[in-house]
């Protein structure tokens, strides 16, 4: 049985498949029973394809597929609802993120003794992106920060490690991806921060412009602050016989 899962949202990521499976095994192999969960997101290229004959030179590999697509952030849920492991990793596809930072995610949730820690979530450094999509991800973390109040300079990072329960007690909805530092410090769990690193786009394209991020961002923003707002946090109390 796998202590960790490993998910992988991806759409029409054909090209990142293979190489990305590869970086995965070489950085995970010995450190961790693992899994790796692709969760094609409805490609209209050979994404679930290539993955699927994929499996027999990683038979940790699992594939899931979305008939149509439905999202990053339905895509990273339909894989920790599958997932086997406690804890649940997740990268982009696109192979901007470098696999061989995934120890930093898995490793302090399988440490903690404490039974506080929720989540670790990775914050890029040396974007590898271009300059306007650096300045619009600066300008929108900047709102994020000032009005969630959730301590990250970059929730947009795909490399996050967690706990597959927390996650799977916090409200879903589209792009909450994109909040979770916040929404597991609204249920009272311990997050940390990781500086990671990031490169350049393997192969494909990117799926989203600055126009389309801000247009969903500042509903989501709105929304993640109202569930803030209207938590309420009750200190269990000890109930005795007698």
């Amino acid at each position: 049985m796998p202590s960790v899962s490993i998910v992988i949202p991806m759409k029409n990521e054909a090209g990142n498949v293979k190489a990305l499976l590869a970086e995965i095994a070489a950085a995970c192999d010995g450190r961790a029973a693992y899994e790796i969960i692709v969760v094609d997101d409805g490609s209209t290229d050979a994404t679930a394809e290539v993955a699927w004959q994929l499996r027999a030179v990683h038979p940790r590999l699992r594939l899931l597929r979305h008939k149509r697509s439905a999202g990053q952030s339905a895509a990273v849920h339909s894989g920790v609802m599958a997932a086997r492991g406690r804890i649940v990793c997740t990268l982009d596809g696109d192979g901007q993120n470098p696999p061989d930072e995934l120890a930093k995610l898995f490793a302090p949730l399988l440490n903690d003794t404490t039974g506080t820690l929720g989540l670790v979530a990775g914050q890029r450094v040396g974007r590898r992106d271009t300059p306007a999509k650096r300045w619009g991800s600066r300008f929108a973390n900047a709102v994020r920060s000032w009005l969630l109040q959730d301590g990250t300079r970059d929730t947009g990072c795909g490399l996050k490690g967690f706990r597959r329960d927390a996650f799977l007690a916090l409200p879903y909805f589209d792009h909450m991806h994109r909040y979770l530092p916040a929404l597991f410090r609204r249920d009272g769990w311990q997050v940390a921060l990781v500086d990671v690193a990031h490169r350049e786009r393997q192969a494909g394209r990117s799926k989203y412009s600055n126009l389309q991020r801000a247009l969903v961002g500042i509903h989501d923003l709105v929304g993640v602050a109202w569930l803030i707002r209207r938590r309420k946090k009750v200190r269990p109390m000890e109930v005795t016989d007698g």
